[in-house]
């Protein structure tokens, strides 16, 4: 295929017929306020009604490397499923950080430096993100620093390795640098909440230090638009028809960055595909949460975002999923997902391994266990449908980054010692108990919540 770097980012925001909630402070939620460090593009990235957003010359010459990235027709991964329909892949996972993340992550290291930040720092739950940045901070000259959730270091200390490799310094979270990793486990929430909020610590405790996050912002999905942006580029190459988009969700970059940009193409005048989100079993935010305000991290300094959440206190069982182990999808994801722009499914970890299984047996990539929960996905709705949707021309999905060094989950589904947690619903319902609703006055409680969590699935 011929497909080139787009020139522009495309963001979604003007084609959302409505302005998203706003974020609550702490001071208007009750506690004080809070100083934002983030560059000013960053944050007109996040606000205006702007569609397209010039790359820098900088980033675009960097994107070059591993861009435009591959998009093909996975004939024999539909033969293996029994596909109806056409399943096309388009795949993430061609650059050092073996994902997605890179996109944005190499976006903000020039945006941070620019600002003068000379060292950014970040929470990792799988790895990727934290690879990610670490790259494209040795690439822009910026020192970086990873706190990487523990159960997931321990399990992929290679991942550890290569960030050191690109310079960063990588602590296991709970770290014991922070007051937050002194707390007691009860007053922390899960662990992906705690690496971030360890960040967040860090960094505001450091001159010269920016915290950097790589999926829930708004100007983070925008960069990763270039990933929907070729696809339809390529798609159009090959006259190919699709009328199902889907993507995995931790936070929502990954989906964010394949899908939205089809979603703008449709507010133009295009037809538009099913949006689908794919996401773990385990922390179902968009399948079983609630659409309320709560805090992004465990520190709970920042604003209060308007998210489909589970709770940030509520401690995610353990699972192979580990980059999509967040409590909450991103606010503009959260916003479409209420309003029925998009859907959402959830995939237990074995059928998302199952589906990264066919897919390295049949398409020669071996993909990561969170892009498996978007080929499980995928492949139902190629097949019989999920959920009440089923594709009926055609399906893309993205494949967001590869699994070399996942290699010990793929181990235990071979061997057959691969289980699955479900998520505990009176755990769950006491994690949302004190949300606010959106829409409410802030210290709301609304009956619908519990209603959404018990039901399981959202109109």
């Amino acid at each position: 295929m011929t497909a080139v770097l787009p020139p522009a980012w495309r963001s979604v925001l003007p084609h959302l017929g409505r302005p998203m909630p706003p974020d609550l402070t702490p001071e208007s939620a009750g506690g004080s306020a809070v100083q934002v460090n983030l560059p000013l593009e960053l944050v007109r990235q996040s606000v205006l009604d702007r569609e397209y957003w010039e790359i820098p010359g900088e980033v675009a010459d960097a994107y070059r490397r591993f861009r435009p990235t591959p998009l093909w027709r996975a004939t024999g991964f539909e033969r293996a499923v029994g596909a109806r329909v056409p399943v096309y892949v388009k795949y993430e996972g061609g650059n050092i950080s073996g994902s997605h993340k890179l996109n944005t992550a190499l976006a903000q290291a020039y945006y941070y430096k620019r600002a003068g930040i000379r060292e950014l720092v970040t929470g990792t739950g799988a790895g990727q993100w934290g690879t990610a940045l670490a790259a494209a901070c040795a690439l822009f000259g910026l020192r970086c620093r990873v706190f990487m959730v523990e159960s997931s270091l321990r399990r992929k200390p290679y991942r550890g390795v290569l960030m050191r490799m690109l310079g960063a310094e990588v602590h296991s979270s709970p770290s014991g640098l922070t007051k937050i990793s002194g707390k007691p486990a009860e007053q922390i929430g899960n662990s992906l909440s705690l690496a971030i909020g360890e960040a967040v610590e860090y960094a505001a405790g450091h001159e010269g230090a920016a915290f950097s996050i790589g999926s829930g912002e708004t100007y983070s999905i925008l960069h990763q638009s270039v990933i929907g942006l070729e696809a339809q580029a390529q798609l159009a190459e090959e006259d190919a028809e699709i009328d199902t988009v889907v993507g995995c969700v931790g936070a929502g970059s990954n989906f964010g960055g394949i899908a939205l940009p089809f979603f703008a193409e449709s507010a133009a005048g295009g037809e538009r595909p099913l949006l689908v989100a794919a996401e773990s079993s385990t922390a179902p935010k968009l399948t079983r949460g609630v659409y309320a305000y709560d805090k992004t991290d465990a520190t709970g300094s920042g604003p209060l975002e308007a998210m489909y959440t589970i709770g940030s206190d509520y401690r995610i069982p353990d699972a192979h999923s580990a980059g999509l182990r967040f409590h909450g999808a991103a606010k503009v994801i959260s916003a479409m997902r209420h309003s029925g722009d998009i859907a959402a499914t959830a995939v237990t970890q074995n059928d998302a391994l199952e589906a990264g299984r066919l897919l390295t047996l049949h398409e020669g990539v071996l993909p990561a266990p969170e892009s498996g929960h978007a080929l499980a996905a995928a492949a139902r709705l190629a097949t019989d449908g999920a959920d009440g949707m089923r594709a009926r021309r055609g399906v893309l999905v993205c494949v967001s980054g590869h699994g070399y060094l996942d290699l010990a989950a793929y181990e235990q589904l071979l061997d057959g010692e691969l289980g699955d947690e479900a998520p505990d619903g009176p755990a769950l319902l006491a994690a949302v108990s004190g949300l606010t609703p959106v829409g409410a006055e802030p210290g709301a409680t609304g009956p619908g919540r519990t209603a959404l969590l018990t039901t399981g699935v959202r109109p």
